[in-house]
């Protein structure tokens, strides 16, 4: 039996569709993204808190959802739209359907709606606040709450999804992610161990996909995961080799906290910062950060290496970039955004510290990037 669900935008606009998932009513920055798959790690990124998901691809759902294909310990988005839900999934690794899955999350689903309506919308105006519900389905009352609700820049975001302790992390990667370029151990197939004696990392968790953990893990080195409000002090109490600077939701302009860790740490460790790592970065190096109009989201984003000439076809998420011209001289920018010419990679000119803004990690693909791990790993070594 259907159940009517609306997604009210700020600017007044109204989509009625058929609701999926949990019941209820939220508000959310309304995003979207473009990837043909991988919707199970989309539901599973932390750094979609605090936004309503929309897929442009028109059929979602057809291959279930599994326990194998998370990239966290839950679901920290606020609501997901698609045009279409595949309610009768075929996949031999599927355990369940999505909307069963959405379910069970206690997230808003939202089907049947004119999802290029919407994006064509999203694109011209740019990400606005919405409203998901599936109870109150007056249109001027769901316009007036979406309104009311606060808007996602100047939130710190990252303390509702980062990790509350310190734990050491001893999963590999799975050989359905690992490709011939991906760095690590003899044929991309063989199991870790307890890479006792590979490089430490300590990974500051700011709401970080597992798929890098297990990069650093499938490269032989021991990982030690921290929560984002480690010091300093803290990070080089454990003696790592190398720190890493995790995605992470939101705005990170508010993480003044993260930002003096780092600017504490570039001249003592190599460091790779991805994602909110990059711009946290780029912040603690005296750079600035803009919001972007509607985000870069999706798997087929085009990205230069300015060293190499090379284009990499990347996974990105993310509503703010770095200012190229607002970078201090002891930075470079080393890749680039070919659709807009935003800042897309950066390094320090006299420390061993870089970063991406794209998902080199990215599961389910593409992995024209899996270099830069094999990069941060040389830089410990």
């Amino acid at each position: 039996m259907s159940r009517p669900g609306k997604l009210a935008l700020a600017d007044g606009t109204v989509f009625t569709g058929q609701a999926f998932g949990a019941p209820g009513e939220v508000y959310g920055e309304v995003v979207f993204n473009t990837s043909m798959t991988g919707y199970q790690e989309i539901l599973t990124d932390p750094s979609y808190c605090g936004q309503i998901v929309t897929m442009t691809y028109p059929l979602i759902g057809n291959y279930g959802a599994n326990p194998e294909d998370v990239e966290s310990s839950g679901l920290y988005l606020r609501g997901f739209v698609c045009r279409e839900l595949c309610r009768f999934p075929s996949n031999y690794r599927a355990s369940g359907s999505l909307d069963d899955y959405l379910k069970n999350a206690g997230i808003i689903g939202l089907e049947g709606i004119d999802t290029r309506a919407l994006v064509r919308k999203i694109r011209i105006h740019g990400a606005m606040t919405g409203v998901l519900s599936t109870e109150d389905l007056d249109d001027q009352s769901l316009v007036a709450k979406a309104n009311e609700s606060p808007e996602l820049a100047g939130r710190d975001l990252v303390q509702e999804v980062m990790p509350a302790s310190t734990e050491e992390w001893d999963e590999g990667l799975s050989e359905l992610v690992t490709e011939p370029i991906t760095p690590g151990l003899v044929n991309n197939k063989e199991e870790p161990g307890d890479n006792a004696n590979g490089p430490h990392v300590v990974a500051i968790d700011y709401g970080m996909k597992w798929n890098i953990p297990r990069h650093l893990r499938h490269m032989g080195c021991r990982v030690s995961v921290v929560p984002g409000t480690a010091t300093a002090d803290e990070i080089m109490a454990l003696e790592p080799d190398g720190v890493f600077l995790s995605n992470g939701p939101g705005d990170p302009r508010p993480l003044t906290y993260a930002i003096d860790t780092i600017r504490a740490l570039v001249p003592q460790r190599p460091m790779f910062g991805i994602c909110l790592g990059q711009q946290l970065l780029g912040l603690a190096c005296d750079g600035e950060i803009f919001k972007l109009k509607f985000g870069h989201r999706g798997a087929n984003q085009p990205v230069l290496n300015k060293a190499t000439g090379q284009v990499e076809i990347t996974t990105q998420n993310h509503g703010f970039a770095l200012g190229a011209d607002s970078l201090p001289d002891n930075m470079e920018v080393t890749h680039l955004n070919l659709n807009d010419q935003t800042v897309e990679g950066i390094r320090h000119k006299e420390y061993p510290v870089f970063g991406v803004q794209y998902h080199p990690e990215a599961s389910s693909g593409p992995h024209d990037s899996h270099y830069l791990f094999g990069k941060f790993f040389e830089s410990m070594c």
